[in-house]
Order: structure tokens, then C-alpha cells, then sequence
């Protein structure tokens, strides 16, 4: 359908431009957040349907942000998708095991990265 708004949790400059750009010529809608905590705000205060986390973040980890985000009632149901360089086996199965809901590798694949924003937000 797009237009949905989808949060993308993200510090590295380039990485959140590329995802921005790839989702907004989809017709998605994005709101940006380069802290967890940023993004934890602007979780509660719009709801999305779709949050996109970056795992190493400074100051709080995206598994601590996903753990606060499964924790408020108000946030609690937004599918999140750990968009992470962390590529070995243990590395994805630590953060599936803390409860997000799909897994991206940077760099990411364009066309694989949409379907899967597509399939998440097809699932609610």
C-alpha cells in the first residue's frame, strides 16, 4: 500500500540517507532518529507502522531500545527490523532471540530490503 511511516533508528549519516531514500521512493513516509533514544521518542509520540533499529548505537544498544519499545503498551505492537552489520550466525541469532521481528545486513541490498519492509508491514 506504502505511505505507511516507517522509522528508521539509525547513526551513521549515509546509511539512514540511503534507507531514507530508498523507502521515500517507494512512497513510504520516514521519520529519522540517530540515538535509541530518540528513537524511543518518537515511537511513543507517532506510532509507526514499521521501525527499522540499528544494533550498535551510541549510548544505548537497538536490542536495549527494542527491550523499552516491547515494554510500552503504546509501542509495544510496532514490528521492528534490526538493520545491522553484525553478519555472523551467533550475531543474528543473539538479536532474533531478543524479540525483533526480521533481520536486515548492511550493506543493504536494495530490492531484498524493500521486500522485506513490504512482507512486515503486510503481516500486521
Amino acid at each position: 500500500m506504502a505511505n505507511e511511516l516507517i522509522l528508521i533508528v539509525e547513526d551513521n549519516e549515509k546509511n539512514r540517507k540511503l534507507v531514507r531514500d530508498v523507502l521515500q521512493f517507494r512512497g513510504y513516509q520516514t521519520l529519522e532518529a540517530e540515538t535509541a533514544e530518540e528513537g524511543i521518542r518518537l515511537a511513543q509520540e507517532s506510532c509507526p507502522a514499521l521501525i527499522l533499529m540499528d544494533i550498535q548505537l551510541p549510548g544505548m544498544s537497538g536490542i536495549e531500545a527494542l527491550g523499552r519499545l516491547r515494554a510500552d503498551p503504546k509501542t509495544k505492537k510496532i514490528p521492528v527490523i534490526a538493520v545491522t552489520a553484525s553478519a555472523m550466525t551467533h550475531d543474528r541469532q543473539k538479536i532474533m532471540a531478543a524479540g525483533f521481528d526480521g533481520y536486515q545486513m548492511k550493506p543493504i541490498n536494495v530490492k531484498e530490503f524493500v521486500a522485506a519492509v513490504r512482507e512486515m508491514l503486510d503481516r500486521k
